[in-house]
This record gives structure tokens, sequence and C-alpha cells, in this order.
């Protein structure tokens, strides 16, 4: 007999209600595998983390059931991948969407300046690289001693100059002025760019990501993932202007001889760029409160493949170093190796019958939504349980989808634009 919809959410009902009810019972089905660690002391006065939302099984799950895991997650068989400080990482094949492994993919973090790619994957095809602005002085109230490429108020410059900066020098000068023009130019130009990127987040599937500053810069409330960080990359790097700004080893910032400042050279930060064959670039990033964060992709023997890793130490590798190593462990696997998928902004427009891309699974789990844990001793289901159920059970047709696409062979897609690390 058929199974009907009606049947099957009979049938996820017990399944997922069974756990709440009875004690003892674990909602994960195997015990986390620890992720390989350097042996290092960890750094002294580091912030306390910023608490994130509580875990949402449905988000978790996007691109694979076997990704909601804190722990460590690899293909069968697979070597152990390298030791890295970092909290979270994801490495994965920038052309077909499989994702190779990963360290708790879904887990939330704090996202620094590879947050620079949401901006650039938001607004970099609506503005003109040959358009003049002229910089103001908001564009310039940043944290004092962060990352700036050196703008000064009255200057003129092309906006590609000012993308430039931001990706190759990490400008957060020039991530306010890129959001205050992309969000019409006035005074609440930022706000609503911000509000784009929050958007553009959701469409692509970036369900974790949220975004408080368009440059990365600490906010409260804001965090990502080492997975949405690999959907966003995607999309960053189908722009052919984001490829070649992050290909850039070095840029010129021009003279403003009416406000008697010379012009400059500026370099592209990212060390993976001059030290690993066949990288493709990126972004770096780093705050006290974020810990170093980065997202670099390389090419070999025409495979492309994606790393976003979030909450690392600089010792004993650095960000980009980690990074190189995990795309060295990713090259060595078969090419079918695979324990889950990066969704596209086709396939989330696809299952939310719109195309906004605003998904059924966004409207059943929104980040704030309470985690499903079981209690902690006897007793009926809670009234917020079973709310939380109801939710679940909304978005359980496009949760099956995702979680089970991963058990397809992946159909080969034309080859798409390379992807590089981000800071």
């Amino acid at each position: 007999m058929r199974s009907t919809p009606r049947r099957l959410a009979a049938a996820l009902t017990v399944a997922l209600f069974l756990p709440l009810a009875t004690p003892t019972a674990s909602l994960a089905a195997a015990p986390e595998v620890p992720c390989p660690k350097p042996d290092v002391a960890k750094p002294k006065n580091i912030p306390a983390r910023p608490v994130p939302p509580p875990d949402n099984p449905v988000n978790s799950a996007v691109g694979g059931d076997a990704l909601a895991t804190h722990g460590l997650i690899v293909p069968a068989g697979a070597r152990k991948p390298p030791p890295v400080t970092a909290t979270t990482w994801l490495v994965a094949d920038l052309d077909t969407g499989e994702v190779l492994g990963g360290c708790g993919p879904h887990v939330y973090q704090t996202p620094a300046s590879v947050q620079k790619t949401l901006l650039a994957a938001a607004v970099i095809g609506d503005l003109d690289p040959k358009q003049q602005m002229t910089v103001q002085r908001s564009d310039l109230e940043i944290e004092p001693g962060s990352s700036a490429v050196g703008l000064v108020v009255g200057g003129k410059y092309q906006i590609s100059t000012l993308w430039l900066g931001l990706l190759l020098n990490s400008g957060n000068d020039a991530a306010n002025a890129l959001a205050r023009l992309a969000g019409g130019g006035g005074a609440d130009g930022v706000a609503k760019t911000v509000a784009r990127m929050n958007a553009e987040a959701q469409r692509i599937g970036a369900f974790q990501t949220r975004a408080v500053t368009p440059s990365g810069l600490d906010g409260r409330g804001q965090f990502t993932s080492s997975y949405d960080l690999a959907l966003i990359a995607r999309v960053a790097f189908a722009n052919p202007d984001f490829r070649r700004y992050v290909l850039a080893r070095n840029a010129q910032m021009p003279a403003q001889p009416h406000l008697k400042k010379k012009g400059f050279q500026f370099q592209n930060e990212n060390r993976l760029l001059y030290n690993y064959p066949g990288a493709l670039g990126g972004k770096t990033g780093f705050t006290t409160l974020a810990r170093h964060s980065y997202v670099g992709a390389a090419e070999r023997n025409g495979r492309r493949l994606v790393v976003t890793l979030l909450g690392a130490e600089a010792r004993p590798l650095r960000g980009w170093q980690q990074g190189a190593a995990l795309l060295d462990w990713g090259f060595a696997l078969p090419r079918d190796a695979s324990v889950g998928k990066l969704i596209s902004p086709e396939e989330v427009a696809a299952e939310s019958g719109t195309a906004t891309g605003t998904t059924r699974l966004e409207k059943a789990a929104p980040q704030a939504a309470p985690a499903i844990r079981p209690p902690a001793g006897p007793g009926m289901l809670t009234v917020a349980a079973a709310a939380t159920m109801a939710i679940v059970l909304t978005g359980t047709p496009l949760l099956l989808l995702l979680t089970q696409r991963r058990r397809r062979r992946p159909v080969r897609r034309p080859s798409r634009a390379p992807v590089r690390p981000v800071r």
C-alpha cells in the first residue's frame, strides 16, 4: 500500500514524541565523535562566547540528517581529518555541493569578517563597479582599532575600489560605505542593507545566519554556521566581479588631490593565495569575541573544494593554514565521498512554492524556536514541547527532501564559479 502524507505525519509524530516521553531516550542515534584537536593550551583572557540560539532540530538537519551533530562527521572509511583549533568547520565540493565532512557544521558561531561575503552575495550585483561615490563621515564610524582600508571623508572612489578594500584588506569603512550605497545612500542605508543580507541568507537556505553589522564587527545576536558560510560562498563566487576581486594580490587606493591625500597600495591579506597551489581566494576574519574565522577554496585536478571554519585560534596554525590542511584532507577523499549536501537557492525556492525563497522550513523553524530535548525526569509532554513538535511537523516535507537528497547519487551540474577563502 502506498504511504500517504497523513500516514507519514502520523508515523513521524510517534517517532518524534517517543524520545520526549521516555526519560532515558536519546535524540542522537549514536554518540557524537569528538573533533580532532591539537594538544595546545587555550589562550587566556578570551571573552565568554555569546549565548547562541537553542539548537533547532529542523535547521540542524538541513543538507542531511548526518550533519545534525556537534561532533565529527566524515565518510565511512575516510582517514581522520587533521586536528584544528576551529570549533566548527566544513569541507564541500564547490561544483556538486556534496559535503565531504565537518565538525559541528550547524553549530552557531560568531562570524567576524567572513560576514563580508554575505554583504557581497546580497548586493554586489546591484552596484555599478565603475560608479564613483563620495565617502561620508558615517562610513568611518567603526570600532576603534578595527581594520580599515583608509578611506577619507570627502574622498571620491569607484565602487570597484571599495570592493577591493573590503575583500583584500577587510576594510570595515568600505563595508559601511558599500552598505549605505546599496541601501539607497541615506541615513538608513546601512540598516536596509543588513536587512537585505538577512533576506539573502533565508533565500539560499542559510537559516542559522543573522547579520547585525555589514562588516562582521560583533553585534548582539549575530551568528552563522560553517554550513551556512559554504552556502554563502557558493553564491558570492558565482559573481565574476567577486571572483576577480578576491584573486587580486594588491590594489591601488587613488590619491585625493582636493584633500591633499596621496594614494597608496594595499595587499590581499589572504595568505592561502600565495602559499597554496590552486588557491581560488577567499576571506579571513578575526575579532576578540569571534576569534579567527576563514572561508577559502582551491582547485586540484579539475575539482574545486571550499572550506569554512569558525572559532579558531592562531596557534599552532593560523586560520588559513587550518583551511589549507582541511583542503588537503578533502582532496584526498574519493570524488563520490559525501556525508550531506549543500542545498541550492533553487531547491529552497522550489520547496517554498514561491520565487522569494521564504521557505516552509524557515517558517516552520525560526531561529529562536526552542530546542527539542529529552526531559530531565519522567512526566507527560509539556505544552511547549507539543507546540515545538507541531512546528517540526509543519516543516517535515522540506526537511525530508533536504535530508534524503544526500542519499541520492548527485547529478553533476555544469562547473560553477570558484570559491575562495574569506576573512
